[in-house]
């Protein structure tokens, strides 16, 4: 079948934001094939998943060719790149192909990676391999499981051709889909030339989009950087409750959403370890897994810089001070955020004064013991119903666990819950599985030869990760020895 499916846009940036974008079209794939569609989303679209899954599909997906209301185009932005200012990236090898409402009335992107050269690409040549591919659709539905705000794969469609990587790697497009794809880069790019009536137009097109009842209201820009980093402290503590590091948070990789975007040199944690670096280009661990918190400031700071002249015209004195208050919120609000999530994760139904040194201590404790961070808290939801051997058998030295689980047996003596209660309340903030770094390898590496079915069996895991699933206690347990460390790449 030839025809192309239907999608019923409702173009929003296109419209109101002309001169932020390039209109584009992707380059024209050899042989372009969905290799995966993620079906509960598609119909989350109100898109027709045998539509989308069909030749006609394909040819969209790829970016080969547009369907009819479709207005593709490569979005212009900046960006801090490891603390250095890039004043011009842009969407180099990716195109937004348009905007639908879904079945819940949420506008939502839809944005193809790897479609092509676009005027931004920077001498690449805008494609992407199958590999990367793959493992944003594993990683974004990994995070939709684990209930983290995160951009969301439509669909990976192979082009058919073979793209220069290290030796020649099979070529892909994938289909993402966001609540939007405006970044901190966004603004710093109109705020860097000085555009002042573009960043005012940018800024309530942003406001309309995810905070319309800041719409006219006084001090709507200054609300605007405000709920942005309450929205970024809530997702970075959310990172942290379950071991994951970003690897590039770089002020183009961090969206006004909310919303986790770009999982490029991504990785979980096994052993809790704040200095964790994966990614094999950031040599001095500013993107650290313990360094998160504080690297979304300096991001965040970054946009409150942008928005000066919105937040106070005519005081630039003034303007800072209340941004920097704005910014200045993010520690303790992060902080809220985080607390909030260990109380639930150590089965913790009252608030107590010494929580927070409670959780920290488990964290101290398990310094140098080799103990697994996932297992780690599934271990304390049995020792809630009983003894406290499972955690103990996670340490190196059973013994340096004991201290804390006499302070938190102490404190849930106090906390007045039913055992099977509390055990069950942990259980479902408690993951058994997460993308471990070396099964999410052992799928990309059997896709890579033409076999789906490790991939499937992963993401069908991890779609309910808090459940477990009888047959797969292999993707409960850290990496073997002989994995060695583990290194992750851009995968441009």
């Amino acid at each position: 079948m030839n025809d192309l499916p239907a999608f019923s846009f409702d173009n929003s940036y296109a419209a109101r934001l002309e001169g932020f974008y390039v209109p584009w079209k992707g380059a024209v794939a050899r042989a372009p094939h969905v290799v995966r569609l993620n079906l509960g989303l598609a119909e989350e679209l109100g898109l027709d998943p045998d539509a989308l899954a069909d030749e006609g599909g394909a040819r969209v997906l790829s970016g080969s060719v547009s369907p009819a209301g479709a207005e593709p185009l490569a979005m212009a932005y900046a960006g801090h790149q490891f603390g250095a200012f890039s004043p011009q990236l842009g969407d180099g090898r990716a195109l937004l192909l348009g905007e639908v409402i879904d079945r819940h009335g949420n506008r939502r992107d839809i944005h193809l990676k790897g479609s092509g050269r676009t005027p931004f690409s920077r001498g690449g040549d805008g494609k992407a391999a199958l590999g990367p591919v793959l493992r944003e659709y594993l990683i974004g539905e990994a995070m939709h499981g684990l209930g983290i705000p995160t951009t969301r794969a439509l669909a990976a469609v192979t082009t058919g051709e073979e793209i220069a990587r290290d030796g020649l790697l099979p070529g892909a497009v994938l289909a993402r889909v966001a609540a939007s794809h405006l970044r901190v880069g966004t603004f710093e790019y109109f705020a860097a030339r000085g555009e002042g009536g573009k960043l005012r137009l940018l800024a309530d097109y942003a406001i309309d989009r995810h905070h319309p009842d800041l719409a006219g209201q006084p001090d709507r820009y200054l609300g605007l950087l405000a709920r942005v980093c309450a929205a970024q402290a809530a997702l970075i503590a959310r990172w942290m409750l379950v071991g994951f590091v970003h690897g590039v948070m770089n002020t183009d990789n961090m969206t006004i959403s909310g919303e986790t975007i770009d999982y490029g040199p991504c990785a979980f944690i096994d052993v809790y370890d704040p200095a964790a670096v994966f990614s094999s280009i950031d040599e001095r661990g500013r993107y650290a897994y313990g360094n998160q918190p504080m690297a979304a400031q300096w991001n965040l700071a970054r946009l409150a810089e942008a928005l000066l002249d919105l937040i106070r015209p005519g005081d630039a004195a003034e303007a800072v001070r209340m941004a920097t208050g704005a910014v200045a919120a993010f520690p303790d609000l992060y902080r809220q955020h985080w607390l909030a999530g260990m109380r639930k994760k150590l089965g913790l139904f009252r608030e107590d004064a010494g929580d927070f040194g409670l959780a920290t201590g488990l964290l101290s404790a398990t310094e140098g013991q080799g103990v697994d961070f996932t297992q780690l808290f599934r271990a304390l939801a049995d020792a809630a119903e009983g003894g406290d051997s499972p955690v103990r058998a996670l340490f190196a030295d059973p013994a340096a666990a004991d201290d804390w689980l006499g302070q938190w047996h102490r404190r849930l003596a106090s906390d007045g819950a039913a055992p099977e209660d509390r055990a069950a309340a942990m259980n479902r903030v408690n993951p058994v599985y997460i993308a471990r770094n070396h099964q999410v390898e052992k799928a990309l590496s059997a896709a890579a030869s033409g076999d789906m079915a490790p991939f499937d069996r992963l993401v069908a895991l991890l779609a309910r990760p808090f459940e477990s699933v009888a047959g797969a206690e292999a993707y409960e347990s850290p990496a073997p020895e002989s994995f060695g460390r583990y290194r992750t790449f851009c995968g441009t």
